[in-house]
């Protein structure tokens, strides 16, 4: 039987059939979306809007002296950051399941089960343990009331990546289709990116399993939103430059283009030529490569496994920063990145570990993810110039600005809140360990959502005056 399912779309494209999914609905589940707060804002996509920019707006302050609710504990692994849509609250697992909790009491309003999870046993190798399912936070799509993940299934026996969109106020499966690139093995592959909307496609990211074991290239993925032929951006190496960004999602310019990093290649000689790998690049919705920019010793960065692996940051301004496991800062001109070794500023090393992940952009302003510690940057734009402002020595998750603190997630189960011009704790509680090192909180319908391993842990937030 084919991959490419659809259940309402029967028309949508070639090859089409019914697809189904287990979904559990609490008896007094409303059959319509229910709405959130009078002006309660919704965080729908990896670190909130287009170029996930991580800030919250119209929050006054956060409340962890008292937890507003502890969801129950859910049905494999929390990896991605949890969403908010109306009075909702959404959440997908390791175990294949998707969950839409009450954003009031933190219960289950729905449930759906997409299939069975890829042992960890069934892969070349993987960090993931015991099995791999949903890693890549979801995306929301607001007008069309419907949740997207990519899910890796055992299908017929063998591992596959699906596209599922669901309707956020029922759990039904609306789209269901195989999006795992030809000639490749599926097994060798870890949909680690959040995903992200663009011009009526899903869009998302493909790099390898933990250690780059098995044959892969790096790919970026897009879809129809309503369901159709997926299209490829395939990394121009013998093998790797993952786009996996530590779980962020591929960052939408103003001009809707798409920005990415990827990770560490083959080619490891500076004789050689570049092969997208180590870099940033700009990706046109059509999926075609625009400009890159690549640090020049990205020879050495590939034969040390020092990928670009955060999600590009796009200033108000026009410049890019960019960072990664080799913890140098780049500050780049976006409308002309200009290669191998075209930086217009450089900062570095900045961090004894590896910067992954998401960041929080508060104008020029950057707070990047550290492992153990948040790092301030700020940017100039003339001269170009980029300063160290504080490391906080705590925390380290991807961060999010909200009521006037830098919020991180630590490896010791804590939640910090940290004052954006010192980095000196103002607020901190425990919330329990994580599954991953790249634990992110999300904001939403009057709360702040922190993923612990299968728990989400709410806290009230006031509106700013």
């Amino acid at each position: 039987m084919g991959r490419d399912l659809s259940l309402r779309r029967a028309a949508c494209f070639l090859g089409c059939v019914a697809a189904s999914a287990a979904v559990t609905l609490p008896a007094l589940a409303s059959a319509t979306h229910p709405p959130g707060p009078a002006g309660a804002p919704s965080w729908t996509v990896y670190h909130d809007g287009p170029a996930g920019r991580g800030v919250a707006a119209g929050v006054g302050s956060v409340d962890t002296a008292t937890r507003a609710w502890t969801s129950p504990a859910l049905n494999g692994q929390l990896y991605g950051e949890p969403l908010v849509l109306g009075n909702r609250v959404y959440v997908a697992t390791e175990n294949d399941i998707v969950y839409a909790l009450s954003a009031t009491t933190g219960a289950v309003a729905w449930s759906a089960n997409l299939g069975t999870p890829v042992p960890a046993s069934r892969l070349p190798c993987s960090n993931i343990d015991p099995v791999v399912g949903i890693t890549g936070t979801p995306v929301i799509d607001p007008a069309r009331h419907e949740i997207f993940v990519v899910a890796d299934e055992m299908k017929n026996g063998t591992p596959a990546h699906m596209l599922t969109g669901l309707n956020t106020a029922t759990g039904q499966v609306e789209l269901s289709q195989d999006v795992d690139p030809p000639g490749q093995p599926p097994a060798n592959l870890l949909q680690r990116t959040g995903l992200t909307l663009d011009e009526g496609h899903v869009y998302f990211g493909f790099g390898g399993n933990a250690e780059d074991c098995g044959a892969y290239k790096g790919r970026l993925v897009g879809v129809p939103a309503s369901g159709g032929k997926p299209r490829f951006f395939t990394s121009d190496t013998g093998r790797g430059a993952a786009i996996w960004m530590g779980g962020g999602a591929p960052a939408v310019g103003p001009n809707g283009d798409l920005w990415v990093t990827t990770g560490n290649g083959s080619a490891e000689s500076d004789k050689d030529r570049y092969d997208d790998s180590d870099g940033l690049l700009e990706i046109s919705p059509s999926l075609r490569l625009v400009q890159f920019f690549a640090p020049a010793d990205w020879p050495v960065d590939n034969s040390d496994d020092l990928d670009m692996s955060t999600e590009p940051v796009l200033l108000p301004d026009g410049q890019v920063i960019l960072t990664g496991k080799n913890t140098d800062v780049f500050l780049l001109n976006g409308r002309h990145l200009g290669g191998v070794g075209k930086q217009q500023a450089m900062l570095g090393p900045v961090c004894t570990t590896n910067i992954d992940g998401g960041s929080a952009d508060a104008g020029m302003t950057v707070y990047l993810p550290c492992l153990g510690s948040i790092l301030a940057i700020k940017a100039d734009r003339s001269p170009p110039k980029l300063h160290l402002l504080w490391s906080s020595g705590v925390g380290g998750g991807p961060p999010i600005v909200a009521g006037g603190l830098v919020w991180t997630i630590a490896q010791n189960g804590k939640l910090y809140g940290l004052d954006p011009a010192t980095g000196k704790i103002r607020q901190q509680t425990s919330i329990g360990a994580p599954a991953n090192h790249f634990p992110t909180p999300g904001i939403g319908a009057g709360l702040l959502l922190a993923p612990s391993a299968r728990n989400v842990i709410a806290f009230r937030t006031s509106a700013a005056s």
